[in-house]
């Protein structure tokens, strides 16, 4: 598995970098399309084919602020990671991988910042109890992260169950608040699938480019983004746009919070 943007890069380099590449290939529940397992690869494979300079930033943030890609580790190893990153003072940048890795990013995360929220980026509510038989489903990976957190909140979404509906109308989900430390949790699948087909997933009606950009420019702006990932790529041969968006977004991202 290669390096973001294609870095050669030495195990001191880790010291002098603000952001950790965190691949987590975990994929136990999907229920439709599967290959999130192959999602950091491909994001990493992309992401050496985007460029280094930001025209909007005016700036190339891999060379500002540093850029390191540890090997990747399963869910069971998760936290753990994320932990020690952020004991180190910087940024973990977690590619998955199906959704349900998330709530092991934002326990670690919680753990060092007590006033946690997490910023939700998916098509689909996520807030099942359990799906088929399983609590830690990547359909339940919201409702695992409203109860670490009690502070979500959520954009893209525009499909869920009875259930969902009505259990986030219970808690009043949607006067939920960001607080000043956010993680970002981001479902590709929250774009239209004009925009990223690859993924298991897909909903008609999502976000374009700017719409999504324009929401994380306002959150990095005014709040302080402890961490974030990207999830449910599911990469396909014959779309090589779908990885470098996912990969192109990722980069984006760093920039803005350099």
């Amino acid at each position: 598995m290669s390096n973001f943007l294609g870095l050669d890069q030495k195990a001191t380099d880790r010291a002098k970098a603000k952001f950790v590449i965190i691949p987590c290939p975990h994929e136990a529940t999907t229920s439709y399309g599967q290959g999130t397992k192959h999602g950091p690869a491909a994001i990493l494979k992309a992401s050496s084919q985007v460029e280094w300079f930001d025209q909007e930033l005016g700036d190339e943030p891999v060379v500002k602020a540093g850029i390191f890609t540890e090997k990747p580790t399963g869910i069971s190893g998760l936290e753990a990671r994320v932990t020690a990153s952020l004991n180190e003072g910087k940024v973990p940048v977690i590619l998955g991988g199906e959704h349900s890795l998330s709530p092991a990013a934002v326990k670690a995360c919680k753990a060092r910042y007590p006033d946690l929220s997490v910023l939700h980026f998916d098509a689909h509510a996520d807030l099942r109890d359990s799906y088929r038989g399983r609590r830690d489903s990547h359909a339940c990976a919201a409702r695992r992260i409203w109860e670490i957190t009690r502070a979500l909140v959520q954009v893209g979404v525009r499909s869920l169950s009875r259930e969902e509906h009505d259990w986030a109308k219970k808690v009043k989900l949607a006067k939920a608040k960001l607080t000043r430390h956010v993680y970002i949790s981001l479902d590709v699948d929250v774009f239209d699938p004009a925009v990223i087909p690859a993924t298991g997933t897909p909903e008609p009606g999502g976000l374009l480019w700017p719409d999504v950009l324009g929401r994380l420019k306002k959150v990095c702006a005014k709040h302080v983004v402890v961490g974030f990932d990207v999830v449910e790529l599911s990469p396909r041969r014959d779309d090589r746009a779908s990885d470098f968006t996912a990969a192109r977004l990722v980069y984006k991202l760093i920039g803005l919070l350099t």
